[in-house]
C-alpha cells in the first residue's frame, strides 16, 4: 500500500497534534487538530455538512508550512 498522506510539519514539541499533512493525490490539506466542542463555537460557524468536523489549529502552523504560493 502507498503512502498518500505526506507530513508537511507541526508546532508541537512532542510530535503529535497539530499537524498539516499533504495528500499526494489530491494536493489537498489534511488537519489533525484539537476537535471544537464549545457549544457557543458550534453555534457560530455557517453550512455545516453530514461528515464535516472542525479543529483548532495555531495560525503559526499554517504560514510556517502551508503558505500561499
Amino acid at each position: 500500500m502507498a503512502l498518500r498522506l505526506r507530513k508537511l510539519g507541526t508546532t508541537s514539541d512532542d510530535g503529535k497534534c497539530p499537524t498539516l499533512y499533504e495528500d499526494a493525490e489530491t494536493g489537498d490539506i489534511v488537519v489533525q487538530g484539537y476537535t471544537v466542542t464549545d457549544p457557543e463555537d458550534i453555534a457560530q460557524l455557517a453550512n455545516i455538512l453530514d461528515g464535516e468536523s472542525f479543529v483548532r489549529i495555531p495560525r503559526e502552523l499554517l504560514t510556517r508550512f502551508a503558505p500561499k504560493a
